[in-house]
Formats: structure tokens, C-alpha cells, sequence
């Protein structure tokens, strides 16, 4: 995802926009497409990590958050690729940092969060496709190919490009590796949520 913020916020980098969110404690807008979603619990972590303070504004899915942050009525948001690429492309909004652990290929002129002065600093929301509880381990290895292979399809890699989407290199591609991550994204975000008492609503 994107660390976004609207033109008049007065700073050109993720370390000027630290400063200025520091000076100003509590009175930054942040919009996130609804309470416990990626954007809020990105931002809880981002407060924690740059000893930031801003009050966030749940909206109902991430377009509406965006019109308000393109019109001004919101100070910035940690926004999906897909809504904010072609936003900044078009000059409608500042963007200051890729929350991945590397730049993304849509955006290879933005730096990283970690690049960007906050170290630690990971939010990556994924998809996975999922089957009922007790699904042949046969028709799961099936499934799981068919996917695979057509995740490496030139096509759909540039159409994943393009919406600002990395895909995992292909031996992390399978139910074993799904299953560690998913373990390992549970023990890291977990501990956020209930520190910072987010309900999904």
C-alpha cells in the first residue's frame, strides 16, 4: 500500500511528514476505508513506529476516502495501489512511502517505508484463495497449480503490476507457505489490534 497525503500537507518525504504530524499531535485527519481494515491497522502500527499521533476518519470503502483526501477534506491515508497510483500519476495527491518491503514495480520511484526513515515498518495486505475445512488434499494440490500457473501468465503478471501487486516467486506459492504466512501475520498483527482496541464494524 501507499502512505498518502493531500497537497497542502507541508512536506515533500516521508521524514517531513513525520515532523510535521509531530508538531501537530492529534490534529491530522487520517481517512481509512472502514475501522479494522488495512489503512486503520497500518496506521496504528505507523503512530507506534514514528511516535506519531493522528485521529482517523473510517469511511465506507476506500473511494469515498479518496475523493476526500483528493478534495482536501482529509489530510492523508495509507491507501491501496489501485486508488492511489493513478491519483498521484494524475497529480491529485502526494505520496510519500510503499508500505511493501520493496518498491513496487508501478511505482519504482517511491522508496519504501523502511527507505524512508521507520524502520520495521510492513503492511502488505495479500490475497489467498481458501477451501472448505476437510477439502481432499488432492483437489487443494489441484486447485493450488491451476493458480499458480496462472498467476505466471504475462497477462495477468502485468494486470498485477499494473493494480500495484507483487506476486510471491512460485515455490512460496504453496498451501505450506500459505498456511506459515498466515500463521505469521496472525502473531503480528494480533497484538495491534487489541493494544489499540480496533473492532471490526
Amino acid at each position: 500500500w501507499l502512505i498518502a497525503a493531500k497537497h497542502a500537507v507541508p512536506a515533500n518525504d516521508l521524514r517531513e511528514l513525520i515532523t510535521w504530524l509531530k508538531a501537530n499531535p492529534d490534529k491530522a485527519s487520517a481517512g481509512t476505508s472502514g475501522a479494522g481494515g488495512p489503512g486503520h491497522i497500518g496506521g496504528v502500527l505507523f503512530q507506534k513506529l514514528s511516535g506519531t499521533r493522528f485521529q482517523f476518519v473510517p469511511y465506507r470503502g476506500m473511494t469515498p476516502a479518496m475523493q476526500d483526501l483528493i478534495s482536501g477534506q482529509i489530510d492523508l491515508m495509507i491507501a491501496d495501489p489501485a486508488s492511489a497510483i493513478p491519483q498521484f500519476r494524475a497529480g491529485r495527491i502526494k505520496v510519500f512511502a510503499v508500505t511493501a518491503k520493496t518498491r513496487l514495480a508501478a511505482v519504482p520511484e517511491i522508496p519504501t517505508v523502511d527507505e524512508a526513515g521507520v524502520s520495521g515498518y510492513y503492511l502488505a495486505p495479500w490475497h489467498a484463495i481458501w477451501a472448505p475445512r476437510g477439502t481432499p488434499d488432492a483437489i487443494i494440490r489441484q486447485l493450488n497449480a491451476a493458480v499458480v500457473d496462472a498467476s505466471a501468465d504475462p497477462a495477468v503478471r502485468q494486470r498485477l503490476v499494473i493494480l500495484g501487486s507483487d506476486t510471491p516467486a512460485r515455490e512460496q506459492q504453496t498451501p505450506e507457505a500459505l498456511r506459515a504466512f498466515h500463521e505469521g501475520e496472525i502473531q503480528k498483527w494480533w497484538p495491534i489490534i487489541k493494544a489499540a482496541k480496533i473492532r471490526a464494524e
